[in-house]
């Protein structure tokens, strides 16, 4: 008579129950890495564009010079007569800038005091500079009225300074005599790509 000797190791039901449980866990883990790839790739594009909108907000900025410096050409070709003392709309100039408000209201955006307030010369338009910028300014000069500075314009305008004279010459203080000047008030605006925008103001005195 033939015998088995068969030795139970009450293992085999158990690693059935196991079965698949790893598969399980590696599409667990699977996910999440996806999930955190996905996140990262958002992010780094995010950043992407908050930086290339910084740089157009930039450009934009330096590109307000190109507008100022082009006012302050026109205001030093045209103090000598008396073309500063009225309004000339085709260079966006106005001769009683003191009229309106110096900046925007309470509540009121740049681009709604530029189209309500400053925008109704037209202003000057520069030509399309190489970034894709577009500057525009408009010139106030800071007066009250139009007409000379020295009649009924009142101008805010700088003191007369005289010489010194009395106890200032014997304190050693030098003899100054300058004239008043007018100040004028350049506000530019840029509009880039992107929607960019960006407004500058500049006072310069004459």
């Amino acid at each position: 008579m033939l015998t088995h000797n068969t030795r139970p190791t009450g293992l085999g039901p158990a690693r059935k129950r196991q079965d698949g449980v790893v598969l399980i866990v590696a599409l667990v883990v699977l996910v999440a890495m996806t999930l955190a790839a996905i996140a990262l790739m958002r992010s780094v594009d995010t950043n992407t564009v908050i930086a290339g909108n910084l740089a157009f907000q930039q450009s934009a900025t330096h590109s307000s010079d190109t507008g100022v410096e082009t006012a302050i050409a026109w205001l030093n070709a045209n103090k000598a007569g008396s073309t500063l003392d009225s309004d000339d709309s085709t260079n966006a100039y106005a001769a009683n800038g003191s009229n309106a408000a110096l900046s925007p209201a309470v509540g009121q955006s740049w681009n709604d005091y530029w189209a309500t307030t400053l925008s109704a010369r037209p202003p000057y338009a520069l030509a399309k500079d190489s970034a894709g910028n577009t500057v525009s300014y408009v010139i106030d000069r800071l007066c009250n009225n139009a007409g000379p500075k020295t009649g009924g314009a009142a101008c805010i305008a700088s003191p007369v300074v005289t010489a010194a004279s009395g106890n200032e010459e014997e304190a050693g203080a030098k003899p100054l005599n300058a004239p008043s000047v007018v100040y004028y008030r350049i506000t530019v605006r840029v509009a880039g790509p992107r929607n960019t925008v960006s407004y500058v103001q500049s006072v310069v005195s004459m």
